[in-house]
């Protein structure tokens, strides 16, 4: 395997281009066992002879390049028109036109990956993050491998020191206690924000070619926002659900967490790959709590009152409140530093209410000279990006006021965008370290304890 021919070349870069993707395949596992850790208890038992070794910056660069790189703009070949095949235009769903190494929904780019190692925590840039003029040199800097070019323009520091929630449960499973994001390691945490493609799939939904309609399970299956628009009212949105095209509200949401997890899944397999051909131990792993890394990475939290984020009505409400059970669940809402907002969702506290949100997320694709489908095109593949852009058709006024109504419908009931969970949202996170090969020795056949090597 590759992993023999490249054991004693340290640079990343060499690693990375003469490791091939079947090798990487081949040789991708979890591998848990680092330098300085102690496994507690159990026929595997053991603790490490050696002090933790941190990854190289370069190691981490490249890692952080494998996880969410910027890699050009996107090809966007869509049907913008209908054209002469009915109900089949809709291509304006795409939200950028720039891509990474992961996949991402609608070009959305949900995820910010957060990079936390023993000197710190620092974030790291989306694509929507760069002015999009300068993808082409951020391109050509990955072409010619510079990973701590890269690195260093990506990175946004937030923390001095590295951060952690309770290791405990229910913030840390007991079976990860003695190995996640402990000294020595580098911590990959993808952290999604969802109320920008919450919305965008909603314009989409509610487009007149779609013409979905939307009813509330928690409320009796009354429509969620969007009565005046149904058909039966003499609107445009199918409520006939013998048409097929209702969805709940759980439904849409679930929607937006699977859409989520699908790019968070591309991220951890790119940071497997790597990390195998990098010769490193690494493994993905539960990261989730609702509120726990959000209070530790100093998000903005708002509390919400448990019966409004189950949408109960008055007499539930006052039950819950008799009984102080109605408990306050923290929510973040956004992350900001020095003065400066990082990750800002289309929602309150940042706008006044959800239709200056939904607004503002047309306008983000709209604007005249600025919006993702009205920038000039200059940041696009296409030979004649003006004229490509000048045929892709604005949302229609019943559109937009649609998916204004929705929108307001559930901030009001539940409090959060979207109504089950709030704008942000984290499943896993892989670590990457130093393998002590003592442990395996130890423990594993001669055969996988020399696969893995001395310098891996």
């Amino acid at each position: 395997m590759a992993t023999d021919v490249f054991r004693h070349v340290p640079e990343p870069e060499k690693k990375l281009s003469h490791y091939s993707l079947l090798d990487a395949l081949l040789a991708r596992r979890s591998r848990r066992f680092g330098k300085g850790m102690r496994l507690n208890g159990g026929p595997l038992a053991y603790a490490s002879a050696h002090e933790p070794e941190p990854l190289s910056l370069a190691d981490e660069a490249a890692l952080a390049f494998a996880a969410c790189g910027i890699t050009g703009y996107t090809m966007a070949e869509l049907p913008y028109q209908a054209g002469d095949v009915a109900e089949a235009g809709g291509g304006n769903i795409i939200v950028h036109s720039v891509g990474r190494t992961a996949f991402s929904a609608d070009a959305a780019h949900l995820i910010t990956v957060f990079v936390l190692n023993d000197d710190g925590v620092w974030l790291l840039k989306r694509p929507q993050d760069y002015p999009r003029l300068e993808v082409p040199e951020l391109v050509k800097a990955a072409r010619e491998q510079r990973w701590l070019d890269l690195y260093e323009k990506s990175r946004v520091r937030i923390a001095d020191r590295r951060l952690d929630v309770p290791r405990e449960p229910p913030f840390v499973p007991p079976f990860n206690k003695w190995s996640a994001n402990v000294r020595g390691s580098t911590y990959f945490l993808p952290i999604a924000e969802l109320s920008g493609l919450f919305i965008n799939v909603l314009l989409a939904a509610f487009s007149e070619e779609m013409g979905y309609f939307v009813v509330d399970e928690r409320h009796n299956f009354q429509p969620a926002g969007v009565a005046r628009f149904a058909r039966s009212k003499g609107g445009y949105l199918h409520d006939d659900l013998a048409e097929g095209r209702a969805a709940t509200v759980s439904l849409l949401d679930t929607s937006m967490y699977e859409f989520a997890a699908v790019e968070q899944g591309a991220m951890l397999q790119n940071l497997a790959l790597a990390t195998a051909a990098l010769g490193l131990g690494g493994f993905p792993h539960l990261a989730s709590h609702p509120f726990g890394w959000f209070q530790a990475l100093d998000f903005r939290m708002t509390d919400i009152p448990f019966s409004r984020t189950i949408g109960a009505g008055t007499v539930m409400k006052g039950l819950l409140r008799a009984l102080k059970k109605d408990f306050p669940i923290p929510t973040a809402v956004g992350l900001e530093r020095d003065g400066q907002v990082l990750i800002k969702p289309f929602c309150p506290p940042y706008y006044r209410n959800m239709e200056e949100a939904v607004l503002a997320f047309v306008d983000y694709k709209y604007a005249q000279g600025q919006g993702t489908l009205r920038d000039g095109g200059a940041a696009s593949n296409w030979q004649d990006g003006a004229t490509v852009q000048a045929g892709i058709p604005r949302y229609s006024d019943q559109t937009i006021a649609a998916t204004i109504a929705c929108c307001e419908y559930l901030y009001h009931h539940y409090g959060r965008i979207p109504a089950t969970n709030g704008p942000f949202r984290m499943l896993m996170a892989y670590q990457a370290h130093h393998l002590d090969t003592d442990f395996y020795k130890k423990f594993y056949r001669p055969d996988v304890a020399g696969d893995i090597g001395p310098e891996d």
